[in-house]
């Protein structure tokens, strides 16, 4: 499964339509923040108890792109494109702090 193909399932799951309401929009980006702030919890234990729970922390990431897909899908991108962006942006700002 792509990713792109992975939002389109998603989005059928948490009920994205062509235009979602603000309210879904806002239930998605509270999804993804509190999903993101369980990661960061995981994290924090790490530097308490100087132990990882890997099997944890990769379920709450694949919560995160659970939430992130159907944020891509709910606002008409392909996450495919998103991630390419991203990269590009990434690239530039590397190549910019180099050259400084």
């Amino acid at each position: 499964m792509t990713i792109d193909e992975y939002a389109a399932w998603a989005a059928t799951i948490a009920k994205v339509d062509e235009h979602p309401s603000n309210e879904r929009l806002s239930y998605l980006g509270l999804g993804l923040a509190s999903e993101s702030g369980e990661v960061a919890d995981h994290i924090k234990k790490l530097l308490r108890d100087d132990w990882l729970d890997k099997a944890g922390l990769v379920d709450e990431l694949g919560d995160v792109v659970y939430y992130w897909a159907c944020l891509c899908a709910a606002t008409g991108q392909q996450p495919s494109d998103v991630l390419k962006a991203s990269a590009a942006k990434i690239k530039r700002r590397l190549s910019e702090a180099a050259s400084r």
